[in-house]
């Protein structure tokens, strides 16, 4: 999973680099201001373009497993089917299960 950088309204004066460089791997970053969260950066892509902040974000925390493919849709306000039918249309996988994982499921349901 990857993590979300935090960087303080002073260390962007510092750090502006490390702010670009996430953005350019497709990384979000939250800016805080005295502890408290003041905005995120989200990073430039097709989908933000075309579906909105909302779906691009909903997306980016679903791609990093930090959320859950429901919640993912409730932030991108829209159905859970048709989050799933447009994340599966980008070959993203809607399920993500470990084979071993999957193998001890499926035992578990012949049983």
């Amino acid at each position: 999973m990857q993590s979300v950088d935090t960087f303080t309204i002073r260390d962007l004066r510092e750090r502006t680099g490390d702010l670009a460089r996430d953005a350019e791997v497709g990384r979000l970053s939250l800016i805080t201001k005295h502890g408290r969260p003041l905005f995120l950066a989200l990073p430039f892509s097709q989908e933000l373009l075309e579906k909105g902040a909302g779906f691009a974000l909903a997306l980016q925390l679903f791609n990093q497993g930090t959320i859950t493919s429901a919640r993912a849709a409730k932030i991108a306000n829209m159905p859970l089917a048709d989050f799933l039918a447009d994340i599966s249309m980008m070959d993203i996988p809607v399920v993500d299960y470990d084979p071993d994982e999957l193998d001890s499921e499926l035992v578990q349901l012949e049983n």
